[in-house]
């Protein structure tokens, strides 16, 4: 005969193969994965009772139930821990048998329980059970973290200093992006998505990026704009910088010039190269058979008076559409400084990070004009032969 196991594996298969084919309800089928998650938590958390870990060789149940069941130690930890919380709370136990409430819901209850100890079994298990039909994971969570701070409030700020400990940001190159991964607390999560929150908004009709996109660039922009404050620590007696290294020819996007590199020798285009020098310190350093035979002394593309000039006729970034404030900025030549453009007032317009990539990576063109300036989409094709009086392109 075969076990109960085998006939629900058999049945699951056959629904499986069958599903296709057959009008099936999410909610109905979620409420019977999470009934099945609930029995789960029971197995595992009776198992590892009677040392089934143990006798695998496991050093906890925790890895027994990773390694046997391939879980990610979290998710692993979870069914153990709402395991053994659902053999105290019998009515939760019941409504997550029977379908009534869902497994996610019936786990924030059972963390609760499982934080508050000894004081835990005052939770009124009717009470919650009604919550948990009522509001959704995310309102349930907020109501348990309130409890728990009312209820517990030593072992709370215990918890909030554990987890502040686990914060961490780790910055990586991966086939030539930098890959970000971290954990931030609850304050320092907050101001940095306040912040990059308030520059990741859409500029303009014409901005197409994705909400991934702008919250990618707004962060660069913080960054830029810290390093352009002047604020933050020296580092050997000079500010915080990037360092690009590139040749004269690479300067000036010749065919066959050797590649551009950041500071880890890291490889750019010889676009993003023209745009970091609008703005950029240059110092000049000769060179004999690799060897460093003369350094130049650094000097801005664009100087403190031009740039402080600039910003008396301006008042934020010159692209239509863009609210961004002038200190938000940088000077962009009108004709490319790197293809020899003059850098005067009159030849120089301030445009934000997302707006002067678009003119150097991004194809547009910036056309001076009587009146002012025009930005012309890339798909807008120009003839350059056929100017009209007192009309100039950017090089």
């Amino acid at each position: 005969m075969p076990s109960e196991l085998e006939k629900l594996t058999s049945a699951v298969s056959d629904f499986v193969n069958q599903a296709d084919q057959l009008e099936v309800d999410p909610k109905q089928l979620r409420s019977q994965i999470d009934r099945l998650e609930g029995m789960f938590s029971r197995v595992v958390r009776r198992r590892s009772e009677r040392g089934d870990h143990l006798v695998r060789g496991h050093c906890s149940a925790v890895s027994w139930v990773m390694s046997t069941c391939t879980m990610s130690q979290s998710s692993a930890s979870d069914r153990l821990c709402v395991g053994k919380q659902l053999e105290a709370m019998p009515e939760v136990a019941e409504k997550l048998s029977s379908g009534e409430i869902g497994y996610q819901s019936a786990a924030v209850i059972c963390h609760l329980s499982h934080q508050l100890g000894e004081k835990g079994e005052r939770l009124d298990e009717a009470e919650w059970i009604g919550y948990a039909r009522e509001f959704s994971i995310k309102d349930l969570n907020l109501l348990s973290n309130h409890t728990r701070y009312v209820v517990d409030p030593d072992g709370f700020d215990r918890e909030t200093e554990e987890n502040y400990a686990e914060r961490f940001l780790q910055i990586s190159e991966m086939d030539g992006m930098y890959h970000l991964s971290g954990v931030m607390d609850p304050e320092g999560g907050s101001a940095l998505k306040s912040a990059v929150d308030a520059l990741a908004k859409r500029l303009g009709g014409d901005d197409l990026r994705t909400p991934k996109q702008r919250r990618a660039d707004a962060l660069t922009e913080l960054t830029y704009h810290a390093l352009e404050a002047g604020t933050l620590p020296k580092r050997q007696g000079v500010r915080p910088h990037i360092t690009v290294t590139t040749t004269l020819e690479g300067l000036k996007g010749e065919v066959g010039a050797a590649a551009a590199e950041l500071q880890p020798g890291m490889v750019v285009s010889s676009k993003t190269v023209q745009r970091l020098a609008c703005d950029g310190t240059l110092s000049r350093v000769l060179k004999a058979d690799s060897v460093v035979v003369d350094v130049g002394r650094a000097t801005r593309a664009v100087s403190g008076a031009q740039w402080r000039g600039l910003k008396a006729r301006h008042r934020g970034c010159a692209f239509p559409g863009c609210d961004r404030p002038i200190n938000w900025t940088q000077p962009h030549h009108i004709e490319f400084w790197a293809h020899g453009g003059p850098t005067n007032l009159p030849k120089l317009l301030p445009l934000c990070y997302y707006h002067h990539r678009l003119v150097h990576e991004g194809g547009w063109q910036v056309v001076q004009i009587e009146e002012g300036v025009k930005f012309i989409p890339p798909d807008h094709e120009v003839r350059r032969r056929a100017r009209a009086p007192g009309m100039r392109w950017a090089a």
